[in-house]
C-alpha cells in the first residue's frame, strides 16, 4: 500500500491536524539567573563535545512546539495566527516537568525576509524565535529550530520551491537568510541544533523526482557550508538535515539523498566523528495517525476490532523503517531524529482510541531508543476531535497524560 511520511499543509490543515536535567546545563541556568542575564551569553566558551550515542542520550525524549512559529497569516508569520496563546515560560517548563529533555520549535520566515540582494530577515521575528528557544535553552533543553513552511507551494509567501526555475535566486536567499540565522545563536552551545529545512520535496506523493532531489541535496549543502563559516560554536556544531519530504524509504533507499560534507567544521573534531544528523518523519499507517475520520481508530497488537485497525504500518513496519535508518546512518556516525510522529486524537469515534495513541507513541519512542534514534512527538496545541496536542496552551494543563506517561516509558524518562 502506497504511503506517505509527511503531509501537505495549508494553513487551513494546519489548523486543524498539526493545530507536532543535566546537571551541566542547570548550572549553566543558575548561572544566568544568578548574574541577571541570559545563559546565551554565558556560553561563549567553545562548543562541548559529544559523540553521536552521547547526544542521543542526552537528548531524551522530544516535544514539538508545533503551530505557533511557523504559523502564518498570508505569508507573514505569527506565533498566533493558527488559534494558538503567545508562547510562555510556563508553557515550556510545564512540558520540561511532564520529563521531555527535547523541543523542537517549527519557524517559518517568508514574507519576513526582505527584498535581494540582502535579504534582510525581520529583527523583531528574529528576536522572538531568539526568545522562545531561549525558554527551553535556559533551562538545559536541547532546542531544536529550522526552516519550516518556507518550502510549501500551498502557503503564501513560500519560496524555498526545490522544483522552480529560479535555483540561483532561491540559493542565493537561502544562503543569506541562513547566514543570519546562523549569526544570531552562534554563541549557544551545542544544546541548540539548526535544521536545514521541513518536508522539502514537489508537492506530489510519489517517488523523488529530479532536479528537485539534487536542489534539496544542494540546500543541504549550502546549509551545513553556511552554518560552519559563521564561526564560533557554529564550526562544531550538530546540525541536523533530512532526504526528500523526511521520507524514510526516499532518504535511506537509493533515491538520491546525499549527506552534506562537512569541510569547514572546526579541527577541534576528530576526523573519524560527525557533527551532522539525518531528520526524518514518521506517520505510518496515516489512515490511524493522520485521516480525519472515523474508519481507523486502533493500533498495535492490543486492538481488539479488526475492522478498525490498519492492514498495515503496525510495529514489525515500525521497527523495520527505523532499523533502515540505524544500518544507514547511526551504523556510520550519523544520529537520526524522527522530528515528528504522532497520531489524531479520534477518541469521539471510539472512546478506546487514545490508548492506542499511547501504545503508538510508547512504540516509537522504545523503538527509536533501541536504534539509536531520537524521537520527537507532533503537538499542534489543538486538543480534542483530530487534535495531536499533549498539553492545553492556555492554562498548560497535561492533556494526554496517557499518551505522555507513554513517550517517558518508551525513552526510558521519569
Amino acid at each position: 500500500m502506497p504511503f506517505k511520511t509527511g503531509r501537505e499543509r495549508t494553513p487551513m490543515v494546519a489548523k486543524t491536524m498539526k493545530i507536532k536535567a543535566l546537571l551541566a546545563a542547570a548550572m549553566l541556568a543558575v548561572f544566568a539567573s544568578v548574574c541577571g542575564g541570559s545563559a546565551t551569553q554565558a556560553s561563549a566558551s567553545p562548543t562541548a563535545q559529544s559523540d553521536a550515542s552521547q547526544i542521543v542520550a542526552e537528548m531524551g525524549a522530544g516535544w514539538n512546539l508545533g503551530n505557533q512559529l511557523e504559523a502564518n497569516i498570508d505569508g507573514y508569520p505569527s506565533e498566533t495566527a493558527w488559534g494558538n496563546p503567545t508562547v510562555t515560560q510556563a508553557l515550556i517548563d510545564k512540558v520540561q516537568g511532564a520529563g521531555f529533555d527535547t523541543i523542537r520549535i517549527p519557524v517559518s520566515y517568508l514574507r519576513h525576509i526582505g527584498p535581494g540582494p540582502d535579504y534582510a530577515v525581520n529583527s523583531s521575528w528574529l528576536n522572538r524565535v531568539q526568545e522562545v528557544v531561549d525558554y527551553a535553552y535556559n533551562r538545559g533543553m536541547y532546542v531544536v529550530i529550522n526552516m519550516h513552511g518556507d518550502g510549501y507551494k500551498t502557503i503564501n509567501g513560500s519560496w524555498l520551491i526545490c522544483d522552480s526555475s529560479s535555483q540561483t535566486e532561491i540559493k542565493d536567499k537561502y544562503q543569506k537568510v541562513w547566514q543570519q540565522i546562523a549569526s544570531k545563536f552562534q554563541s549557544y552551545d551545542e544544546h541548540l541544533i539548526l535544521e536545514s529545512m521541513n518536508e522539502e520535496f514537489d508537492g506530489q506523493y510519489g517517488q523523488p523526482t529530479q532536479p528537485c532531489y539534487s536542489n534539496i541535496n544542494d540546500y543541504n549543502q549550502i546549509f551545513v557550508d553556511t552554518v560552519r563559516k559563521t564561526g564560533g560554536n557554529n564550526s562544531s556544531r550538530w546540525l541536523l538535515v533530512p532526504g526528500w519530504n523526511t521520507n524514510i524509504d526516499y532518504t535511506a533507499g537509493d533515491y538520491g539523498f546525499a549527506i552534506p560534507t562537512d569541510e569547514y567544521r572546526s579541527s577541534s573534531i576528530p576526523g573519524d566523528e560527525h557533527r551532522i544528523m539525518i531528520s526524518v518523519h514518521y506517520y505510518d499507517p496515516w489512515d490511524f495517525t493522520g485521516e480525519e475520520n472515523g474508519t481507523i481508530t486502533q493500533w498495535g497488537p492490543a486492538a481488539t476490532n479488526p475492522s478498525k485497525t490498519s492492514t498495515w504500518g503496525q510495529e514489525d513496519h515500525l521497527d523495520a523503517q527505523l532499523k533502515k535508518m540505524h544500518d544507514g546512518f547511526a551504523m556510520k556516525g550519523y544520529p537520526v531524529v524522527v522530528g515528528e510522529y504522532g497520531s489524531i486524537d479520534k477518541s469521539s469515534f471510539d472512546s478506546a482510541n487514545n490508548r492506542y495513541r499511547a501504545d503508538f507513541a510508547h512504540t516509537m519512542a522504545a523503538t527509536a531508543k533501541k536504534y539509536g534514534a531520537v524521537s520527537i512527538y507532533w503537538d499542534n496545541g489543538f486538543n480534542g476531535q483530530y487534535g495531536f496536542g499533549l498539553f492545553d496552551r492556555g492554562s498548560h494543563a497535561v492533556t494526554q497524560q496517557g499518551i505522555v506517561s507513554a513517550i517517558m516509558s518508551g525513552t526510558g524518562g521519569d
